[in-house]
């Protein structure tokens, strides 16, 4: 077992079943609609609630068209995923898939890269809560609310998967039936149902439907993608799932159905009912719409609102972050203590070593107070796509082994390479694209340095394992 994550080759079918075997110990106790909250929990929190103002600055109203383009390129992914995660459930997920199909250093880098781009976003989070707080708050610090909110954060992934599912399910439950009440206050204050007519003069006014041409509308797909991150985090809880191949699949589609729905519905009503030029980072947009139009006490739910995602996506991506350090404990490439599992079947270390992020945001936020948000996402922008990316490439690889085998997997994706191929070429062009984008360039100037680190440390790592076993 020691040597089995240094191999030079793709996992065969047995070997396989080995690196699944290896993960065991974690509870199957997360129930079908769990599973479906986690991944809308994950994934609906600041990139939709505020960090979606960057994509209206670059695109005007045709922000839809952004986030359309880029819930196409999410398909790939989700498609990918689900074949890879029916195949073989198991928590370290399109990390293991990496090791298994593509060769270790993918494993290996996948799931570093995403443990540190998950770390920072949780960070982010909370730092989104702390600006959430000031509205009702205003004199209070910042770090004081993310140190509580981060407390908190860390108990709830100590305690058993039952809870934690349940805890997630309810909070991830409150953001959906709130988009969805925006979406139809949002409609009638469009339509004068109700209330005094808004009409649709801000989708044209104020530069035209498209400001920045369509230039801002490619622009716009970065920000869109950073929303849609945290799909892929369904595949993690084929460790924990009662029934995960029925369950992970299921959960895939209807998360990216409900993403498209409450994404491109509320960002157009958000576009319509106030005009796209006066959106900013101060405060979440659809705070800034129901402020505007008048409806206070609306808006202080909405805030509300806003503050639970920010929680419920900062809750789960810290349960994925920890279930990679796990997965990479139990491969050998992380201290063995991070694989050890609490009596409640919680890897409660894992969570602890991955909590780094908030404790960077309470620094961050001291010093440098109206950037930090903006700092971190990007900072951590470069992992979501390039994990992305390895997905499709690991899921081009499986496609070639399960092909070779006698009972292949139900198919998500269309025949042949085309869809996984298309998703390749736009996740690059996304991480190309940010170089044009002031809140993103950084993301170019910190990701292939890492990557270059990264595989430092995998080299040194194999040499090291590899002295004892030619010793002996």
């Amino acid at each position: 077992m020691p040597d089995a994550p240094i191999r030079a080759a793709p996992a065969s079918a047995e070997n396989a079943d080995t690196l699944i075997q290896r993960e065991a110990g974690l509870h199957h106790e997360l129930a079908p609609r769990q599973v479906a909250l986690i991944g809308l929990g994950s994934t609906i929190g600041t990139g939709l609630f505020l960090g979606s103002a960057i994509s209206v600055k670059q695109a005007g109203p045709a922000v839809v068209l952004s986030f359309l383009a880029g819930a196409l390129i999410t398909l790939t992914v989700m498609w990918a995923l689900a074949e890879m995660a029916v195949a073989h459930p198991a928590a370290g997920s399109f990390g293991l898939y990496g090791e298994m199909f593509l060769n270790p250093w993918a494993g290996f880098a996948i799931r570093y890269t995403y443990w540190l781009t998950l770390v920072v976003i949780v960070g982010s989070e909370v730092v989104a809560a702390a600006i959430y707080c000031k509205l009702w708050f205003p004199t209070v610090p910042s770090w004081l609310w993310i140190a509580a909110f981060s407390a908190v954060i860390v108990y709830a992934n100590t305690v058993s998967i039952g809870h934690f599912g349940e805890f997630e399910y309810w909070l991830a439950m409150i953001k959906v039936v709130t988009i969805v009440l925006f979406l139809v206050l949002g409609a009638a204050l469009l339509l004068g149902i109700g209330f005094p007519r808004s009409g649709a003069a801000n989708y044209t006014a104020h530069g035209g439907f498209l400001p920045h041409g369509w230039s801002g509308v490619g622009l716009g797909v970065t920000m869109a993608i950073f929303s849609y991150l945290g799909l892929e985090v369904v595949g993690a809880t084929a460790g924990e799932a009662a029934n995960p191949r029925v369950a992970v699949p299921r959960a895939l589609r209807r998360t990216l159905l409900y993403l498209v729905l409450f994404y491109v519905g509320s960002l157009g009503l958000v576009v319509g009912l106030v005009p796209w030029n006066q959106v900013g980072l101060g405060e979440s947009p659809f705070v800034y719409v129901l402020r505007t139009v008048g409806i206070r006490r609306a808006a202080d739910v909405m805030n509300f609102v806003v503050l639970t995602a920010a929680l419920s996506s900062a809750l789960c991506n810290l349960y994925f972050t920890s279930r990679l350090l796990f997965s990479l404990a139990r491969g050998g490439y992380a201290p063995a203590a991070l694989g050890r599992l609490n009596k409640r079947g919680m890897p409660a270390l894992a969570a602890l070593a991955s909590s780094a992020g908030m404790v960077a945001a309470v620094f961050l936020s001291r010093a440098f107070q109206d950037t930090a948000f903006v700092f971190m996402i990007g900072v951590a922008f470069f992992g979501g796509p390039f994990i992305w990316i390895m997905i499709l490439a690991t899921h081009l690889a499986f496609r070639r082994a399960v092909a070779r085998g006698p009972d292949p997997p139900p198919r998500f994706a269309p025949p042949g390479p085309w869809s996984s191929l298309f998703g390749l070429a736009a996740l690059i062009a996304v991480l190309v694209s940010t170089w044009w984008i002031p809140e993103f360039h950084i993301t170019l100037l910190t990701g292939p340095p890492w990557l270059a680190f990264i595989s430092l440390c995998y080299w040194i790592w194999t040499r090291a394992n590899r002295r004892p076993s030619s010793a002996g």
